[in-house]
């Protein structure tokens, strides 16, 4: 279970105080995907860092009674001075996982061959990405959580491996999406909320969602 207990959050932009989330309060239960929409610029990357624990409310608590992902394609904890070998044998250990494993799940989906072996530092965006991509599948976890502005990537083949993963872990496991589309939404969630000036709507179907978003918009 993932629970957000009256969480505030807010940015000064220099100007003025931007509100992302007021007192929200909502939980997101094992086996129930949640998709949240939201207009660009109103937070929906500062509200899954939050839920991954690298951003920390203003006020509130955050719960996590779960394994949470950290946000899909997020490219954070990865060292550039170190190989990709080197940077999956050691984000292994840290999540007690076979090192082993993880090893050869990334050597595998990245593609990238002896660039594997070469620090992260050297490898272009798009590898990187695709390291990073293929670091997160590789580890196990109870709740997803993607960002719709995550990278993405334009190499064929791993689009083809990491789409026929994600399609089967995701029909045995929790996701949390933000994004602008309701139409993203679709493909992962059926109840959804609606993120507008700072208050968090939830409701029990996307349907009702979209149609809040859409009066709103």
């Amino acid at each position: 279970m993932l629970e957000f207990a009256n969480v505030s959050k807010s940015f000064w932009t220099g100007k003025q105080r931007k509100v992302i989330l007021d007192r929200a309060s909502f939980r997101v239960e094992r086996g129930n995907s949640l998709g949240i929409l939201a207009p660009n610029g109103t937070g929906k990357t500062t509200i899954i860092n939050m839920m991954a624990g690298l951003e920390k409310p203003d006020e509130g608590e955050i719960r996590r009674s779960c394994r949470i992902s950290f946000p899909l394609g997020f490219m954070g904890g990865v060292v550039n001075k170190h190989t990709g070998m080197e940077n999956a044998r050691f984000i292994a250990r840290l999540y007690q996982l076979d090192p082993d494993y993880v090893e050869a799940f990334c050597r595998w989906l990245c593609g990238i061959e002896e660039y594997f072996d070469m620090p992260v530092g050297t490898y272009s965006s798009g590898m990187r990405s695709r390291f990073c991509f293929a670091l997160m599948l590789a580890l196990d976890f109870d709740i997803y959580l993607i960002d719709e502005g995550m990278p993405s990537s334009t190499d064929i083949e791993f689009n083809r491996k990491a789409g026929s993963i994600l399609k089967e872990r995701f029909e045995n496991t929790t996701v949390i999406i933000v994004s602008h589309q309701p139409e993203t939404l679709e493909k992962f969630c059926r109840s959804a909320a609606v993120l507008r000036d700072g208050q968090l709507y939830m409701f029990d179907t996307l349907e009702e969602a979209k149609r809040l978003y859409d009066y709103t918009a």
